[in-house]
């Protein structure tokens, strides 16, 4: 069985796989708060084992500990509470969606979106989806608002 590639070469199940395991390392960073390339092996050796897109996702895990302090201050306004105080799952996912929205433009809101809520429904609390879809949503009215402008006028 072969899996379906998009015309871009990605494959959407190991990018979505890749996704799922960075959350899980960047949720056992900020609970250990461990040397970044601890983190990356102690997951990479699991994904590589799930056919994930490594390379993707240790760009995620890169990204989001490089970039952290940029990525809860943008996330800081659409939360209504600090971005310590939103459930460790969520935070991780929020974190992982905003580093792909401010820094892969290769990759469509709505995919990073979809994927977000998907991750949240799995591992977070039984409604963290509902507010991880919101911030997001706000956040890509505003970060990606020429594409999300001309989804909305389709």
């Amino acid at each position: 069985m072969t899996r379906s590639r998009h015309k871009s070469g990605v494959d959407p199940v190991a990018r979505s796989r890749a996704r799922r395991r960075a959350m899980q390392a960047v949720y056992a960073w900020q609970i250990s708060g461990g040397d970044v390339r601890q983190v990356i092996a102690q997951f990479a050796h699991e994904q590589a084992h799930e056919v994930a897109d490594l390379e993707y996702f240790e760009d995620l895990v890169r990204g989001v500990l490089q970039h952290r302090s940029e990525l809860d201050q943008a996330l800081q306004q659409y939360l209504d509470r600090d971005v310590e105080q939103v459930d460790p799952i969520e935070r991780a996912v929020l974190r992982i969606a905003a580093y792909e929205m401010k820094h892969r433009i290769d990759v469509p809101y709505r995919v990073i979106i979809n994927e977000a809520l998907e991750t949240a429904k799995r591992f977070g609390s039984e409604h963290g989806h509902t507010y991880v879809n919101g911030v997001l949503d706000h956040a890509a009215a505003e970060w990606r608002a020429i594409e999300a402008n001309a989804a909305r006028t389709k």
